[in-house]
């Protein structure tokens, strides 16, 4: 396919698509072609709205009022939003601190609920703070890392794993895991599963209902597009709930924080994983930019995702595979999520041009350029530019 032929075929799809309209939501500059919001999603209209009436009035005018009026409020709301796009019940997740502090938090709690086993089992090619944390848990409570092969992990698995942690879709490559596969396992040997969706949540659909997912982390700023260290979230299973305690006992995760009590008793739910104040800005920001799932289902984000990262992959084949391009993410689309990984020797200097020229795009050592693709701001024609850009470069 020519890139004339392309760009015909992409203002086709682009003047059917469903989402074409969510890009307005988006404040992304008109010279920009933006491809990273798998690391950073863009600020969207809803988020500088109500950070500037969070600023001018919430914070000038109301003061310390708004704390009662409506800040306390936000963890569990903010959870609540979240909550369907990784297909939980309400009232089981809730919004706080970052993705490494919640993973170290639940995989915290999973130890705790198995005693006297020895080992926690971890993707060796997981992004490297959630092996840095399962390690520090692991030193706390006296157990060791098992660290292997995604591919390998069912095998891994035995009666000694006391929890077993994953990213569901892979920094990297963008292969999406075996959850049923691996979660069952873990299950079938008694141990407890947490599951990393910082590349899933906003991008790809995940049910942590029918999976049987015991604990699940994200992200607030890749694809829910809450802004640089937006507040992360945290997911317990509801039959877990009331069994669990954390390492990070704070007043936020007390059941009454206001009686100011020198002992620490839970909250219910997932309250209890709140430790200290919420990020009010971070949080505020958060909940404006989750609008954008209001407008856009799941299911068509995911469809359109698809579509997206295929038409990408065709191009690559016809322009890129013989400029010296390897695919380093799946072909099958049921196997990969929303970014597409390209191995090129000379990655990080190709990156370096692009970005000069306002096409972002993001770079991971040693060779691999990450190329992604949201549907609510991404179109077609802009598929065909980027590839354009990596053939011209």
């Amino acid at each position: 396919m020519s890139f004339e032929n392309a760009q015909e075929r992409a203002n086709e799809l682009d003047s059917t698509d469903s989402l074409k309209n969510a890009r307005n939501l988006f404040d992304i500059p008109a010279d920009v072609l933006y491809f990273d919001g798998n690391s950073l999603g863009p600020l969207t209209h809803a988020s500088r709205q109500i950070l500037q009436q969070t600023i001018e009035v919430e914070w000038r005018e109301r003061l310390i009022r708004s704390w009662s009026e409506d800040w306390l409020a936000m963890p569990a709301r903010v959870g609540d939003l979240i909550a369907p796009l990784i297909g939980a019940p309400q009232g089981t997740v809730v919004c706080c601190d970052n993705t490494s502090i919640n993973l170290y938090k639940a995989l915290s709690a999973a130890v705790g609920l198995r005693p006297n086993r020895k080992e926690i089992v971890v993707d060796i090619d997981n992004f490297p703070t959630d092996i840095y944390i399962a390690q520090s848990v692991a030193d706390q409570h006296g157990l060791s890392v098992k660290a292997v092969k995604a591919a390998d992990m069912v095998t891994a698995i035995s009666e000694d794993t006391a929890v077993v942690t994953a990213t569901h879709v892979d920094y990297r490559t963008a292969n999406i895991l075996d959850v049923e596969g691996i979660t069952k396992q873990a299950h079938r040997h008694g141990a407890l599963m947490v599951w990393d969706l910082a590349h899933t949540t906003g991008a790809v659909p995940f049910d942590v209902l029918a999976h049987d997912i015991d604990f699940a982390v994200g992200c607030g700023y890749k694809y829910l597009n809450g802004g640089p260290g937006a507040p992360a979230y945290i997911y317990g299973a509801e039959r877990l709930l009331d069994q669990v305690s954390q390492p990070l006992q704070g007043w936020f995760g007390h059941d009454a924080p206001f009686a100011f009590d020198s002992g620490f008793r839970a909250a219910p739910g997932p309250g209890r994983f709140l430790t200290g104040t919420v990020t009010v800005l971070g949080m505020k920001s958060l909940e404006a930019a989750l609008s954008v799932f209001s407008h856009a289902s799941m299911a068509d984000i995911r469809r359109k995702n698809t579509e997206l990262t295929s038409f990408f992959i065709d191009l690559f084949d016809e322009h890129l595979a013989q400029r010296g391009f390897t695919l380093v993410s799946p072909r099958d689309p049921e196997l990969r999520g929303s970014h597409v990984a390209l191995g090129c020797e000379r990655g990080k200097e190709l990156v370096d041009r692009l970005t000069a020229h306002n096409i972002l795009v993001d770079f991971r050592p040693p060779d691999l350029i990450r190329c992604g693709f949201a549907a609510p701001y991404n179109g077609f024609g802009n598929v065909v530019s980027l590839v354009e850009s990596l053939a011209a470069f």
